[in-house]
């Protein structure tokens, strides 16, 4: 029998054999892209935002405009501690991974000669908020007049007094003795006849001022609103329900108003950083209700998306979402 079945093995053809032992050719499989190194992705969608100061208002914004519109690799805001929103238009300018600031408006006009197409370069996001001015005189001070060569504080230098504050006295031609001390010390030295005003930039009310006690006769001096000043700023008043101590019911104190606004440097469209902030825009408009909630400062309820700010244009993405979002700028306006 052995010998019947050899003949028919030879028989059987050699292909047939190979084909079966021959393991199958394995499937061609899908290579997928190697994962980006963590420096690409870290720095693909972050943005610089110059805040100010560590103990001002502008940087506690930038703080939570950074909680806000955090989204992991898609969108990283990094706050800046600088010397101040006064300076912050040099970071914006020259200093690296800086993509947008927070300034006041009127910083633009010691730019005018340095950079003359600075208001081309910048362009603003939002009008973040007003800084009324303060001017608090003793009693023997009846007019803005009255403080010629009387000695006067403008607060630290890098504060948006000790900047605007000798600034908006130039346009008032009032030649006074300055001086750039804490606030706190000044106010003291009201009280003991050594200093004649003092003079606070920011948002009303301030503290010192509602729950100070007063003399008669301490008190906030009227500014007017006129040509001098529509170029950067804007008409403002304190009022009695915002300082019952030193204001009479039914009066108010005119004044102007600096206003505090996030800008950006005006990158050529379509370009990286360009991209990076029309993300940024879009998620910080689309966002802006969460910053009125309760654990955020209180300026962001009186928000409105559509203000301008003199003196600059808007930055084009900004514009394109609120022509896109009409019924929701209006909202915020309200």
């Amino acid at each position: 029998m052995l010998a019947l079945l050899i003949p028919l093995l030879t028989t059987v053809p050699l292909s047939n054999v190979d084909a079966q032992a021959q393991p199958a050719a394995p499937r061609q499989l899908r290579r997928e892209p190697p994962p980006q190194k963590p420096q690409v992705t870290m720095n693909a969608w972050t943005i610089g935002l110059a805040g100010g100061l560590l103990e001002g208002a502008p940087i506690r914004l930038a703080a939570e405009i950074a909680r806000v519109v955090d989204d992991g690799d898609k969108l990283h805001v990094l706050p800046v501690v600088t010397r101040g929103p006064t300076e912050n238009v040099n970071s914006l300018l020259y200093l690296r991974g800086i993509d947008a600031a927070i300034i006041n408006s009127d910083v633009l006009e010691e730019y005018r000669s340095q950079v003359p197409d600075i208001q081309q370069r910048l362009a603003f996001v939002l009008n973040l908020f007003p800084s009324e001015l303060h001017i608090f005189v003793r009693p023997e001070i009846q007019s803005l007049s009255d403080l010629a060569g009387k000695k006067v504080n403008f607060n630290n230098l890098g504060t948006a007094a000790a900047y605007s504050g000798p600034l908006i006295f130039s346009r008032l031609g009032l030649d006074v003795e300055k001086t750039f001390i804490p606030h706190q010390v000044a106010l003291e030295q009201m009280r003991k006849g050594e200093m004649a005003a003092v003079v606070f930039i920011t948002s009303k009310p301030v503290d010192a001022f509602v729950r100070g006690r007063w003399d008669p006769g301490f008190k906030f001096l009227p500014v007017p609103y006129d040509r001098r000043f529509e170029d950067f700023y804007l008409p403002a008043s304190l009022e009695a329900t915002e300082y019952p101590n030193l204001i009479k019911q039914g009066e108010r104190v005119t004044t102007i108003a600096v206003p505090t606004a996030l800008v950006a440097f005006n990158f050529p469209a379509k370009s990286n950083r360009y991209e990076r902030l029309a993300r940024f825009v879009e998620y910080l408009f689309s966002r802006i209700d969460k910053l009125q909630q309760p654990g955020f400062d209180q300026k962001w309820k009186t928000i409105n998306l559509a203000a301008t700010v003199p003196g600059l244009t808007r930055f084009p993405a900004a514009q394109a979402w609120l022509d896109r979002e009409p019924r929701a700028a209006a909202n915020t306006s309200q």
